[in-house]
């Protein structure tokens, strides 16, 4: 092999290095039963050049881990993912300048940044279907890998668990006024991910005090939720 980028059947363009870091991706670990402070979860936000899940790029991804039942501020993720095609407007609402676009890592190598952080832990988003799909669709375009790793909607989590929260559209910015959480820096990665974590270690709290202190339990009762939540839209 060279250092130089090649093809792999159908797929994206990579070195050999990149080839050998996505064959080391450590796979999702299955849901245990280990109490919700034992486990490692990773809380993911993407910036994106729009909602077009079918068109629009992941510009930034911002993370952080709750370890051990608290936040952990010494594992934090934040990459800009270099983009070389013009965008829209919408990108200005992230604070992401031209330049600072041009300037980014290339979307492979931050990917491969980024599932390397993540390792085999579940994750949490807000909204998680659209972070999970934009996600998924990244990697397989810069990667040629699909995303298998669990995920948990913080968005489903809230009003499962607070179901007595007079909480009016259910957004991020609304439930963060609920419990009195405060974002540095809205529609910016890294700080969505830290109002996100600590609102996720709120309501994990909610759920240990539910008995429901472990991720099966959980992700068993979400289920329960949206089945009971789409008879009744009916």
């Amino acid at each position: 092999m060279t250092q130089f980028a090649w093809l792999t059947g159908r797929g994206p363009a990579l070195r050999e290095a990149q080839l050998d870091r996505r064959a080391r991706l450590a796979p999702p670990a299955p849901l245990d039963e280990r109490p919700l402070a034992e486990q490692r979860l990773v809380v993911l936000d993407l910036e994106t050049s729009g909602l077009d899940m079918r068109r629009d790029r992941v510009l930034s991804i911002g993370a952080v881990v709750i370890e051990h039942g608290a936040i952990d501020l010494a594992q934090q993720f934040e990459r800009t993912l270099c983009c070389d095609r013009p965008l829209g407007a919408s990108v200005l609402i992230h604070g992401l300048t031209p330049s600072s676009i041009a300037a980014g890592s290339e979307p492979a190598e931050a990917l491969l940044d980024f599932m390397e952080f993540v390792g085999s832990s579940p994750l949490l988003a807000f909204h998680a279907a659209f972070d999970q799909r934009m996600l998924g669709r990244a990697l397989k375009q810069h990667l040629g890998q699909r995303l298998h790793h669990r995920f948990f909607d913080v968005a489903e989590l809230a009003p499962l668990l607070c179901p007595q929260a007079k909480v009016a559209r259910g957004g991020l910015d609304d439930w963060a006024r609920h419990f009195g959480l405060q974002a540095q820096q809205r529609h910016h990665a890294s700080a969505d991910a830290l109002v996100t974590a600590e609102l996720a270690l709120i309501l994990l709290s909610q759920a240990r005090r539910q008995q429901l202190d472990s991720l099966p339990v959980l992700q068993q009762r979400l289920r329960s939720w949206r089945r009971r939540h789409r008879v009744q839209s009916l």
